[in-house]
């Protein structure tokens, strides 16, 4: 396996692991759909999976994985802009 592939795999994995920590620990209590961390977990997850997702040509995932990261990162926008 080659560095570029591993590294486009660890990124994959990474993401899955984003993705999934965010779910548990929304499911599980420590945070809510408005927490800052559960977007930004979201929005980064989401993005290592666009890149997996696009090196190996998987268009239907990358494409769902950017309109999750799109949807984290308007929310991440909306928190940002409501008053303290």
């Amino acid at each position: 396996m080659s560095i570029e592939r591993l590294l486009i795999e660890i990124t994959g994995w990474t993401g899955a692991a984003l993705i999934l920590a965010a779910y548990l620990l929304l499911s599980s209590g420590k945070l809510t759909g408005q927490s800052r961390l559960y977007q930004w977990m979201n929005v980064a997850g989401a993005g290592c999976f666009v890149i997996n997702s696009g090196w190996n040509g998987a268009i239907p995932s990358a494409t769902l994985n950017v309109v999750w990261l799109l949807i984290g990162a308007v929310t991440l926008w909306r928190i940002a802009r409501r008053p303290e």
